[in-house]
Order: C-alpha cells, then structure tokens, then sequence
C-alpha cells in the first residue's frame, strides 16, 4: 500500500513541475499578441535597431513580427496608432505600427516582455492582414499551416 502512496506522490509531483516548466517558457518566449523589445533587422541589408515590435506569430525560421515605430505616419494607410502607455509608461505620445511589412525575426533577438496589444490594435491587424491576403491573391492560412509553423 505505501508503494502506491509513493508512486501517486511522485507522479503529482512531475504534472508540477512540467506544467511550472512549460508556464515559465512561454512566459520568456514571444506568442502572438505580445509586444517585445527586440532587436530588428533593417528593412535595407546591413545593421539593425533595438526596437519595440508586435509578434504575429513563430514559424520554424523565426519569429514574424510587425515594428512599431515612435515616428508620426498618421498619412500612411499601413500604419495605425497603437496605446503606448499601456507597455512603455515613459512614453510621451502613441507610437505607430507599421501592418504593411511583416518580417522574420531570430528568437534569440528578443530582449525582454514589454507587454500585450489592446484588444482593438489586434482586431485592426487581422482585418488589414485579411484585406491584404484578400487583394493580393494569396490565401488565408489555414489550420494545417498553422500547427505546421508552431515549433
């Protein structure tokens, strides 16, 4: 009898552990939603800048992310306004997120959480991504290429 007493404990104990594990790195890893401080990659070849950027989502070759930029594009179409006092409470004004080019980024390039786009800068997003897919002849992701680009 004690012997299943050891068993069930020991058991307990590795659900707890592997679910603390798997809650501790995906709280260190960029998911989709999050805003991170990374380490961009120019648009034009050499060199890159610490940058705040929002994650869409992680595929085998990186992680896709939107740059969110401090630069006043109210006159562009592909860039919207997005709360910045919700992840940066030093911000003076809202920065801008650029929806016309997503880019792969090297997980090992992002710093640290800044924290979560609101509800209404996400939805923003997915309508403009789905509009952009839409007019452009490509197709939407499907369920399939989803689960296939998630590590």
């Amino acid at each position: 009898m004690a012997d299943w007493w050891l068993w069930a404990g020991g058991a307990a104990v590795l659900v707890a552990a592997g679910w603390l594990l798997r809650r501790r790195w995906r709280a260190g890893h960029p998911s989709g939603g999050d805003i991170w401080w990374a380490d961009v990659p120019y648009a034009r070849g050499r060199g890159s800048k610490l940058r705040p950027c929002l994650v869409l989502r992680r595929r085998r070759d990186g992680i896709v992310v939107l740059k969110i930029t401090s630069q006043d594009k109210s006159h562009r179409r592909d860039h919207v306004l997005i709360p910045t006092r919700r992840w940066d409470a030093r911000a003076s004004h809202d920065s801008y997120l650029n929806l016309g080019e997503p880019i792969v980024v090297r997980p090992a390039a992002f710093q640290r959480r800044a924290g979560a786009a609101d509800l209404r800068t996400r939805r923003r997003v997915a309508r403009f991504s789905s509009r952009t897919a839409r007019n452009s002849g490509v197709r939407p992701r499907s369920a399939a290429d989803r689960r296939r680009d998630t590590p």
